[in-house]
């Protein structure tokens, strides 16, 4: 892998796309498309049904490999043949579905695939202790208080149940966490509740892929904001240069139909 040296290892984003094609059959899901995903920094992933999101970020997280172009994990080459590569680096995505186990308790959910052990005479025995009180512990953290990490999943609202998925990343020592409509079919409450785990995760450090169609949920936690419209990257934008109109309007008739959208940064 070809190493990239620079002064100070935090300069280096922790990960970036270059020119990432991806193609099924005669059908191009992503043409040359470019992201840069630096620490601490959430960034909002939009466009319309068929824009590319779900191609871009199961490239992103191993899923697909791309056809051409090339991933970045914090300056080096890297190529990601499953899920389980990216995860190694610390690449973690949360679908919709959350991937809980409904019927196992959260402290189980948290640890899943990572259970501590403790030796009990000859027997290698779960540690619920340890478990348990991590789980409590990184839930207060990001601003949630459960009565027992021993409650069932299947007891939790949809803003907890993120909640979890956010705080296990931020536990294992994630790098990247990809959001996949982490606000879907929440109520305000829960989704207010959701966007604050994202600032807490930000605040961390990680760096945050936020995937969306209501521009009104990812705006005000996002530090930049990426359009992608038939798999091509229609613009990128910080925070600060646009606004919810602005982007909504480049999402249904793209860059060009948008003349308010001259002197933004498009890439």
């Amino acid at each position: 892998m070809e190493q990239v040296t620079r002064s100070n290892p935090s300069d280096i984003p922790i990960m970036q796309g270059m020119k990432l094609c991806k193609w099924f059959g005669r059908v191009a899901a992503l043409k040359d498309v470019d992201i840069t995903l630096e620490r601490g920094e959430v960034v909002g992933l939009v466009g319309d049904n068929g824009a590319g999101k779900s191609t871009l970020i199961k490239i992103l997280s191993g899923v697909y490999q791309p056809d051409s172009g090339e991933l970045r994990f914090e300056g080096r080459k890297v190529e990601l043949d499953s899920p389980r590569d990216a995860r190694k680096l610390g690449i973690e995505t949360v679908y919709q579905d959350l991937a809980l186990v409904e019927t196992m308790s959260i402290a189980r959910n948290f640890f899943l695939g990572a259970e501590p052990r403790k030796r009990v005479g000859p027997f290698n025995l779960l540690d619920t202790g340890k478990m348990h009180h991590a789980t409590e512990e990184m839930l207060r953290d990001i601003g949630i208080t459960v009565r027992t990490a021993n409650q069932e999943v299947s007891t939790l609202s949809g803003g907890e149940r993120q909640a979890i998925a956010i705080g296990r990343t931020m536990h294992f020592g994630g790098k990247l966490l990809i959001l996949d409509e982490p606000t879907s079919a929440l109520s305000v409450h829960e989704t207010n509740k959701v966007l604050s785990y994202i600032n807490e995760a930000r605040n961390s450090g990680l760096a945050v892929i936020f995937i969306t169609h209501n521009l009104y949920h990812v705006y005000p936690v996002a530090d930049k904001i990426v359009v992608l419209e038939h798999g091509r990257k229609a613009g990128e934008f910080r925070k600060e240069e646009t606004n919810v109109e602005e982007l909504m309007n480049i999402i249904v008739h793209g860059i060009e139909g948008d003349r308010r959208a001259v002197g933004h940064t498009i890439q």
